[in-house]
């Protein structure tokens, strides 16, 4: 099949109102399939005094229960191996994977084999989006140990490309494999990306000049979509970068950029979104801050019918510069992670944004939250730069001016501490420290 800027025009680029009668379709196929198999969405929907039946149009989703991460440990296990939000028997589940547990207890995420086929055709798409293509040369560094993301690989292998499974390789052994293979593309998670470019130039090799990396694909993290973050990454590599967005609770990558780098493209077809107020839970219009709220429309083994990811973000429906009608998700970051100091919601996105834009570091840094007389307060480390002659007071001062007219509120202090102090991160990195 020979396809051109899309690997889907017909959908990538229908109106608005064939997008959402396919989303409506969908949503009352699942919602009875849900009712009808899974005894938690029964014992809810009864509860909460709602049937599939009332579902006449997608506002009428209002209606209807959250579930969050705690709904899935709480019924995980219970009933059957599966679970009680399990709608399929276990004999047609054919891959679990699970989440980190870095928020709790990791949960399952089973699939059918329709729902594995149609996941990996979304990976196929996204992938497409981003500029992959069938001559291209691919490699995969990431987990294959129960992560999501892992299978990802086959969808750049149903485009075409030539597939190289690294997984979770030594930092030496990547860089051997980058330099000998020459892949043009990679995924792994931003912090991962910095820090393997960086030491590969600090053992003399020149991620530019030595590899062939034309597209890093990343997730996991923030970095991704924060511009002073994508833009080191991207002239550390000399390669363009592209945020994707997965969550292990639905399958690998949900959203992913275009060529436009302006918001992620979210695969309507098979998630629908509501954006709520973080205390209220109103719907919020488009194009408004809240928590992201998603229901699966076609993932048959375990719907998710209005989960609230703890993801904050917007959602928008215009359409974008690159001809794609499908909408886009802004994340700003995890609700567990944000704090409040003086009456101000601090994201830890928007001090990355703060410390990557800095001159004279290296661009790592790492936050610790304290409380004190029942006030929390926040300090940020960060490493200067072993070619920055600059006085340490100098440049805590510098970077203490830009986050308080970044976020409004400055840090209690700002340490400064010499290149390499800081731990680096060979994949999902921790960056903040709650102490209070």
């Amino acid at each position: 099949m020979s396809r051109g800027k899309y690997w889907n025009e017909a959908f990538e680029t229908a109106p608005r109102a064939e997008i959402e009668a396919k989303q409506l379709a969908d949503l009352k196929v699942i919602a009875r399939h849900a009712y009808a198999n899974a005894p938690y969405y029964k014992r809810s929907f009864d509860a909460a005094g709602v049937k599939p039946e009332d579902i006449g149009s997608l506002k009428d989703l209002e209606r209807f229960p959250f579930i969050d991460k705690k709904t899935q440990r709480d019924s995980q296990g219970v009933g059957s191996f599966l679970g009680e939000l399990a709608a399929v028997p276990e004999e047609e589940v054919i891959f679990v994977s699970t989440s980190s547990g870095s928020t709790g207890v990791p949960t399952m995420s089973p699939f059918t084999r329709r729902d594995f086929d149609e996941w990996q055709d979304v990976e196929s798409r996204l992938f497409w989006q981003a500029g992959m293509r069938p001559q291209d040369r691919y490699i995969h560094a990431l987990n294959f140990s129960l992560y999501v993301g892992g299978p990802d690989v086959i969808g750049a292998q149903n485009l075409g490309a030539l597939c190289i499974w690294g997984g979770t390789l030594p930092s030496e052994r990547l860089i051997f494999i980058l330099k000998e293979y020459k892949p043009t593309a990679i995924w792994t998670s931003p912090s991962y990306a910095w820090y393997l470019g960086d030491t590969a130039k600090k053992t003399g090799v020149d991620p530019k000049r030595d590899f062939n990396i034309k597209r890093i694909f990343v997730a996991g993290e923030m970095g991704g979509s924060i511009p002073a973050t994508r833009k080191a990454i991207e002239e550390l590599w000399g390669a363009k970068l592209y945020d994707f967005y997965g969550l292990s609770d639905i399958f690998g990558a949900c959203a992913a950029m275009c060529e436009e780098h302006d918001g992620l493209h979210i695969a309507e077809d098979h998630i629908l979104v509501e954006t709520v107020d973080l205390d209220t839970g109103e719907i919020l219009p488009p194009g408004e801050r809240g928590e992201l709220v998603y229901t699966t429309l076609r993932k048959h083994a375990r719907p998710l019918i209005r989960f609230r990811t703890g993801d904050i973000g917007r959602f928008v429906t215009e359409k974008c510069a690159c001809g794609r009608t499908l909408g886009r998700i802004y994340v700003d970051g995890r609700k567990d992670d944000m704090f409040i100091v003086s009456a101000v919601n601090v994201y830890p996105s928007d001090i990355e944004f703060v410390v990557r834009g800095l001159a004279g570091v290296t661009g790592e840094y790492l936050i610790r939250i304290t409380e004190e007389n029942f006030t929390a307060h926040y300090e940020v480390t960060i490493e200067k730069s072993h070619d920055n002659n600059e006085a340490d007071e100098s440049v805590a001062q510098r970077a203490s001016a830009a986050l308080k007219a970044r976020i409004g509120v400055k840090p209690q202090r700002v340490v400064v501490l010499p290149d390499g102090s800081l731990e680096r991160s060979t994949h999902k990195a921790k960056r903040v420290i709650d102490e209070r």
